[in-house]
């Protein structure tokens, strides 16, 4: 929240991208992965084939990795604050660093950008020398949600 004012925002909205899996769901598939790679490692290992086990096992890894970046990227934030006389959105990324931008509601263009067939495909804060993409990690609908209530209290600040 920002300290320059005490008074309510006229919008906030912290944006956070869908993650379904759990940390303890990713330490389940890849134990289950694990598991279900040992069966054809022994097998392999058995018939004199011992390096396909390592292979296997590379495989293993290449998902965890995947996984561990993914979770990771799910730590990502941005944080939407509109007040009469200034809109702030706050950028977090998953290491945690923030980045802070302030613009003039006046000022400042919300421009939304569509495909053929009409879906919201990126949400952008425009000014004359900058352009911010916002919650580009959204799915479309949900970039449409947003795009409807931002674009409304926007038109309602600048008032």
């Amino acid at each position: 929240m920002s300290t320059k004012t005490q008074a309510k925002p006229i919008f906030a909205a912290t944006l956070t991208p869908h993650r379904s899996l759990t940390p303890a769901g990713k330490r389940w598939v890849i134990g289950l992965v694990a598991a279900l790679a040992l069966v054809p490692g022994v097998v392999f290992y058995l018939a004199g084939a011992w390096p396909v086990v390592g292979f296997m096992g590379l495989d293993v890894l290449a998902i965890w990795a995947a996984f561990t970046v993914s979770m990771r990227r799910g730590k990502l934030s941005e944080e939407l604050t509109l007040w009469p006389t200034s809109l702030e959105l706050k950028k977090i990324d998953a290491k945690g660093k923030q980045e802070v931008l302030t613009f003039v509601p006046q000022s400042v263009r919300f421009v939304i950008d569509r495909d053929y067939n009409e879906r919201v495909n990126g949400l952008w804060l425009k000014t004359e020398t900058n352009r911010v993409a916002l919650g580009a990690f959204l799915s479309p609908d949900e970039k449409l949600s947003l795009s409807k209530v931002f674009g409304t209290a926007l038109r309602k600040a600048r008032h």
